[in-house]
Formats: C-alpha cells, structure tokens, sequence
C-alpha cells in the first residue's frame, strides 16, 4: 500500500472511530497526521476520556483499517469517491470550522464542531468547484405550501443564474429547493447525514438519483452508516460553512434548520430568513432567529439573496416600487393644479390658482403642459380633469353578436 493510500485509509478509519467534527481527533491529525493519529488512538493513548472511551467501544466491534477497506470497496461499487484535504477538488472553505464555537451550549454536537476529515462524493463534479458559488437553503421538513413555493422558487433561479444550490436532501424545504434546481438545469448539491448507499428519507431516493446524475451527494459518513439523529446537526455545520450563506424559509420553534443558520452566523457566513406569516407555527422559529440574531438579513426572493452573496456593487436588489403613474414625473406645482381640480365639472385659471396656491402665471404654464399630457382639458368654464380611460365593458349579446 501507498503512503497516500496509507493515509486515506487512516482518513477513513478515523471517520468511523470518533464522529466527524471531533476536535481532538483534529487537532491530533493536524500535528501527526492521520497514520499516526490512528495508530496512536488504537494503542489507547487519547489525551481525551470520552474519546478514548469511544475508541474502545468502536475498536470492540471491528478492526478500524479492515472497515475502512471495505468502506472503500463498498464505495467502489456504489460509483463514489473518496475526497480528501490532500485532493484538488477539497473545498478550503470548510477549514473555517476549525474556528467554530458556539456559545452557551453543552450538548457534544454542538461543541465538536472541527472541519470534514474526508469527504464521500457521488457525481461527476469537482467538490470544491461545485461549493465555490453556493446558497444553502433549508428549512422545515412539514413546509406549508408557502415555503415550498418559496423554496422551489429560490432553487430554480439561483440556478439559473449559475450558483449551486446546496441543501439536507430532506421532506419540504429541502426537497423542494433541490427540485427547483433540477427543474432550471442547474446544479445541486445533496449534503446526507448518512452513508450515501442508504439515502434518507427513503421517500426521496427517486430525487436523490436525480441529484448524483447532474449535481453531488456528499457525505461524511462511509456507505452503510445510519442516519442517527445527533448526525443530522454534525452535517448542517458542512452545509453552513461550505456555502457563501444560507437562507432559513421555514423553521418551527424547535427545527434543525435554525441550527445550520445558526452556524453560518458563527462562520461569518451569510445568514438570511424569509418571513412567514406571523400565524404559522412553521414561521415560529424563522422569525425568533431575525429577532435573536441582528446580523441576519430578512429576504423575500432571489434578487435579495443574489445581493447578499453577490459581488459588491454588481448584484444589488432592486428598490420595491409601486407601479408608475402618469402623475409621479410631475413638479409640486403641476401636482398642486391636478389636486386642486373639481373631480367633476370646470374651474376658472383665477380661483384654480388661489386653490392650489400658485400663481396665475405658473398656473397657465402647468395647465398647458398638463393638457399636453392629455390629464387636463380647456373649457369655456376653465379646466377639468381627464378620467381616467377604463375597459369597456363587453356585454353578452354583444360577444353573441346578436342585436
């Protein structure tokens, strides 16, 4: 075997010992690298107690370079890959999370937050090219119809305009913004919490087929790992810091989602939160996120987003506008004659004048070029106003052509 070779395998091996995100096994791994960082935990020498107890447990059940060869094989079959920092294809944006700490929690998911010690991939793309310009979008597995219409919106023009769309794979949110990314041509990126020969929700395998066909299915776990509930948050750190930011559409007081957007905060990523209405129990934690952190951004569509992520200067949202009215291009004195005017019948230049508190001069001049603009015409009493043209109502003898 290959020192490379040698050094994968330890990669791999070290992956099933200790969760991905261990920060022990990261740091050691940094200052040994992996061979000798496994070689080190199997002889039982773990500065850390929970770890070394860990091992053992792990060590119990099989010889670790035996399971990491038949990861690699299993992987083989299965058409993926394994990607390592040593790769070219390596996201560097990910070493972000060796800086990652979130503050007042104690739970271990939220504390061994350190970056990927490898990488599975199904897909044909380069994994860094694919995460280089990417959104994630997440949110709540029992969407409402709003959020997946939201979701699937975001997806489909984010790829159109060539960014990856980078989400968990799961019901609602997820599912929908990985579709709409499908449905414009694009990319999309799959983030799994399992191995990628058991994809879950089982209910998604058909998309999950779809995505490896023209984007990537990644995951941290070797094929053949269950989607244990504590991996679900050990993932969402990758999907928060491999991304330029993440846009939160729908979250319950107490979803997942929330955490991933929590993560992108602490990753100096960009967070952003789509409203819901204020009477849905999915927009509960959505809105509870805007008012806890004041650097996230509230977005209602893509053209916000692509402003967040975009290049400075060049990816600005349009101002909301209401639509544009004849009246809107007006002076204060042209606008003062209009209002001044009777919505019904004529009125004289002289008492018009006084009325929109102009002078007779000025009021002639406007009024000419308010009658150019056919919103004003001259009578023999004075001026009155143009109504406005409206359709003409089509009756049903006439649409029979009877008379």
């Amino acid at each position: 075997m290959s020192a490379d070779d040698e050094q994968r395998l330890a990669r791999v091996a070290l992956t099933w010992l200790a969760e991905p995100g261990t920060r022990a096994v990261h740091r050691l791994v940094d200052r040994h690298g992996p061979v000798a960082t496994l070689d080190l935990l199997l002889d039982g020498g773990s500065p850390d107690g929970w770890l070394h107890t860990t091992v053992a447990a792990r060590t119990a059940a099989g010889d670790a370079r035996a399971v990491a060869a038949e990861a690699l094989e299993r992987a083989d079959r299965l058409g993926a890959r394994l990607v390592t920092p040593d790769d070219e294809e390596w996201p560097a944006q990910v070493a972000v999370l060796a800086n990652l700490r979130l503050p007042d929690v104690t739970r271990r998911v939220d504390v061994e937050t350190a970056p990927p010690l490898c990488f599975w991939v199904r897909g044909s793309w380069p994994l860094g090219e694919a995460l280089d310009r990417s959104v994630a979008v997440v949110g709540a597995r029992a969407a409402t119809g709003y959020g997946q219409h939201v979701a699937t919106e975001l997806g489909y023009g984010l790829a159109e305009r060539d960014w990856t769309v980078v989400s968990g794979g799961a019901f609602g949110i997820d599912a929908a913004a990985h579709r709409g990314a499908l449905n414009a041509g694009g990319l999309t990126v799959a983030v799994l919490a399992c191995g990628l020969d058991r994809p879950y929700p089982m209910g998604n395998a058909a998309l999950f087929d779809r995505v490896a066909d023209t984007g990537l299915l990644v995951s941290e776990w070797p094929p053949g790992a269950e989607p244990l509930r504590p991996r679900f948050l050990i993932r969402n750190r990758v999907i928060a810091a491999g991304t330029r930011g993440t846009v939160l559409v729908e979250a319950s007081a107490r979803s997942g989602a929330t955490q991933t957007a929590r993560r992108a905060i602490y990753t100096n990523r960009v967070a952003m939160v789509v409203p819901g209405p204020v009477t849905s129990a999915m927009s509960v934690g959505a809105h509870d996120f805007l008012r806890e952190f004041p650097k996230a951004r509230l977005v209602t569509g893509l053209a916000h987003v692509l402003e967040e992520v975009g290049r400075i200067g060049a990816d600005l949202a349009p101002l909301t506008r209401g639509p544009q009215r004849p009246a809107d291009a007006l002076d204060d004195d042209a606008r003062s004659l209009l209002e001044a005017l009777p919505r019904r019948g004529a009125m004289g230049v002289d008492r018009l004048a006084a009325r929109a508190g102009v002078d007779v001069r000025t009021a002639l001049r406007k009024l000419s070029l308010l009658e150019e603009l056919s919103m004003v015409v001259r009578r023999d009493g004075g001026y009155a106003l143009i109504p406005p043209s409206r359709p003409k109502r089509t009756t049903a003898a006439a649409t029979s052509g009877s008379a």
